[in-house]
């Protein structure tokens, strides 16, 4: 065995008992961390539209806001996956829930738009940690023809956060507790979830509680972890590279599509549909529901194909391709009559995002080692946190001016576009080396 090389049998304690299907907990503990981080987020804009006239916010100073938070997702993102390269996801994931659920409990004590605006911006800080955070550990404990449905379970916690939003937030504690007490008990939740992740998580070569069998399945088309592995590759290096430039296209195309109707949605269906709080609690989850389905089918059909025989590229083109001609659909939901057909397609919109974006985000574990996998997983939530920003910032003048329907349907033509460049720029998906390393 080479000498850098990091043996699990040299870290587990004799007689230690081993947990069958070790890898499926710590997937269960990063499902639930998204939900909550989703939840956290969705109460916000839910509940914008009961606390916005008690602090006077107006539509324009929260379409503001929200792109402070996205500013502060952004600048987080490539910080966070260096901080989680360096350091790992026990520690990184620790920092990132701190801050962001103390940021999620400050908004209880808000008076006015300043406040409210520095809320979201550390909100935004702490929240960005979790997906370069997951990203990683399912690169590192899933082999390859898993990763996807791995991605699937992660993106399908988002899904189900902003499913449980509607219902427990505008459906349950808002009516009883109202908003302030609603989302101090909202942002207590991942306290909770820090408190398990932290008994249960070790690293994957350090975790003293996996069975030699699930570490050689994990590592199966992997080679084995080095101390070397464990240093963070250059940005300059990564930058060097089309298959880096083809994910940061992508997400940058594609992500403003799910913080659209993420942060907008609420007000769309007030604004324009005419929905009440009560209304948007009742049905605001069923997109939300069609997207958790959508992450799941994607990590479904890409690990069906490449156990079928077909190869990862072919795999994930075909997925993602797919993917891309369902999100259109939001052109049909702009000229819909009747409400509950918008949402209907709207619901397709995000079936189609969720499968997209669970193959996407597994493709830094596609092209490159470990020590990357954070970097460039963090680098795609800042093109993505970019892209948002803008999108999110042109939002409220372009429906003020032209209508949601013309926003809608130019989000329903950035999929396409996002599909053409991963394709032209990314190349073939197989694991390249990085220049100097």
């Amino acid at each position: 065995m080479p000498a850098k090389e990091i043996s699990i049998a040299r870290v587990r304690p004799t007689g230690a008992s081993t947990i069958p299907g070790l890898r499926w907990i710590i997937l269960g503990l990063i499902f639930l961390v998204t939900c909550i981080n989703y939840i956290d987020r969705s109460s916000i804009g839910l509940l914008v539209t009961r606390f916005g006239p008690d602090i006077h916010i107006t539509t324009t100073q929260y379409g503001y806001i929200s792109s402070l938070l996205l500013l502060a997702y952004t600048i987080s993102q490539s910080v966070s996956g260096r901080l989680y390269d360096r350091f790992g996801a026990r520690i990184g994931f620790s920092v990132s829930i701190v801050v962001w659920c103390i940021a999620a409990m400050a908004h209880s004590f808000m008076t006015g738009a300043i406040s409210f605006a520095v809320c979201s911006f550390f909100l935004g800080l702490g929240e960005a940690g979790n997906w370069p955070g997951a990203a990683k550990v399912i690169a590192e404990w899933f082999p390859q023809r898993e990763r996807a449905f791995g991605m699937a379970i992660f993106n399908g916690g988002a899904s189900m956060g902003a499913v449980i939003a509607p219902l427990l937030v505008a459906g349950f504690l808002e009516p009883h507790f109202g908003w302030r007490k609603t989302v101090l008990i909202i942002g207590s939740l991942g306290f909770v979830w820090l408190a398990a992740w932290l008994a249960i998580y070790r690293p994957l070569f350090q975790h003293p509680r996996l069975s030699v069998e699930e570490r050689l399945l994990i590592r199966e088309d992997q080679p084995d972890v080095t101390a070397d592995d464990l240093k963070p590759a250059s940005l300059r290096a990564l930058l060097s590279l089309r298959q880096t430039w083809g994910i940061l296209l992508a997400r940058f195309c594609v992500d403003p599509v799910w913080w659209l109707y993420m942060l907008w949605l609420p007000t769309y269906l007030k604004d324009v549909r005419g929905f009440s709080l009560k209304d948007i609690g009742i049905s605001a989850w069923a997109p939300y529901l069609a997207a958790a389905a959508g992450a799941l089918f994607g990590g479904w059909l890409a690990g069906r194909l490449i156990k079928g025989g077909m190869s990862v590229d072919r795999a994930r083109k075909t997925t993602v391709g797919l993917a891309a001609c369902m999100m259109p659909f939001g052109i049909f939901a702009a000229r819909a009559h009747s409400p509950y057909t918008a949402l209907a397609c709207i619901s397709v919109v995000l079936f189609g995002f969720q499968m997209w974006i669970s193959n996407v985000q597994t493709l830094p574990s596609d092209f490159f080692s470990h020590r990357s996998v954070g970097v460039v997983a963090g680098m795609g939530g800042t093109a993505a946190g970019i892209a948002s920003l803008l999108f999110n910032l042109a939002t409220a003048p372009m429906a003020h001016r032209f209508g949601y329907g013309f926003v809608l349907t130019l989000a329903g033509v950035m999929a396409p576009v996002g599909l053409g460049l991963l394709l032209w720029v990314g190349g073939p998906i197989r694991r390249v080396e990085v220049p100097g390393v």
